[in-house]
């Protein structure tokens, strides 16, 4: 393990090492009043913006690496955007009105890998959440494969294969903890928690570590045979706005999601949910969240010669 876990560090250690904050200070320098704009305008228009551009920012990262591969639209099925672990994702136009804005004013300047990050931090500002640095000079990938997404996290997965995911992404148990904090705003559909609710295990009834009081609203929500495509928030109390009020959702049996519950069920992420409720010595949960939004942001990510500028996300021209 120890060989495996060298050269993963390596690999990550050089591919970062051209991304700066500030990165168009000179080339672009209107980056980030652009990108924000083009962000605040889709909020006006759809609440979940936020909920979406994160969400796009983790699955374009968990795959290829942070490089845009997944806004690729050639119109085939081989197309990354259209694996199973991507289904949902959204927020495509909103990265390519803002890309088309910048080649306007900076043409083949700004990467869309950079203008994905730029535009989850936005989001992330607009549910209330934390402000922090964006490292850009990620340049964008050239390949876009379907089977490229089939070991994303998903929501059935166990706590160990989660820790594991991230790991090989060089990312620790606390970021996984803080990156599921994410799910503080958003929704998900009733297809994800039909199991969870009626077959867990299969055909044993609803997960135990439902509190008894939220199963029946849950199950009111998302009845046995009913829609799969009917929503509900995943964060109980505070669906539009990003804050800490998952983790404690996790605490107290109300999570949504089986994967969130089941950071409860393991001690080392046990122990990081239960740490920002401690009366002492209390972490904060914003500015560790930032940093884990930075360190996600800089898996397998392109520099230098590597990679293309695209002048449109959806085309590897």
């Amino acid at each position: 393990m120890l060989p495996f876990l060298l050269l993963l560090l390596f690999n990550i250690g050089t591919s970062q090492g051209q991304l700066q904050v500030g990165f168009y200070a000179k080339s672009c320098p209107n980056v980030e009043a652009i990108v924000g704009g083009v962000v605040r305008e889709a909020a006006a228009s759809d609440q979940n913006t936020a909920a979406v551009l994160l969400r796009l920012h983790f699955h374009d990262c968990f795959v290829e690496g942070c490089d845009g591969s997944i806004l690729i639209d050639n119109g085939a099925e081989r197309d990354e955007k259209n694996a199973f672990g991507h289904q949902g994702v959204r927020g495509f136009d909103i990265v390519e009105r803002a890309k088309a804005e910048l080649e306007a004013l900076c043409p083949r300047t700004v990467s869309c890998a950079d203008i994905v990050a730029l535009a989850a931090r936005e989001a992330l500002l607009l549910a209330k959440g934390s402000s922090y640095e964006v490292e850009m000079g990620r340049r964008d990938g050239v390949v876009s494969n379907v089977d490229s997404a089939d070991n994303m996290p998903d929501v059935s997965d166990s706590v160990d294969t989660l820790k594991t995911k991230f790991l090989q992404k060089g990312l620790t148990h606390k970021d996984l903890v803080l990156l599921t904090a994410a799910h503080s705003i958003g929704t998900t559909a009733c297809f994800f928690m039909n199991d969870r609710l009626y077959n867990f295990p299969a055909d044993s009834g609803s997960d135990p570590s439902i509190n008894p009081d939220f199963l029946p609203v849950l199950m009111s929500t998302c009845p046995k045979n009913g829609d799969i495509n009917v929503r509900l928030p995943i964060d109980r109390r505070s669906e539009q706005l990003f804050d800490s009020q998952i983790l404690q959702n996790i605490r107290k049996g109300f999570a949504v999601l089986q994967s969130d519950a089941a950071l409860y069920q393991d001690e080392s992420t046990k122990a990081v949910v239960d740490s920002y409720f401690e009366d002492s010595f209390r972490p904060s949960f914003e500015a560790d969240f930032a940093d884990s939004m930075v360190r996600m942001g800089r898996i397998g990510v392109l520099t230098g010669l590597q990679g293309t500028i695209r002048r449109s996300c959806a085309s590897f021209d």
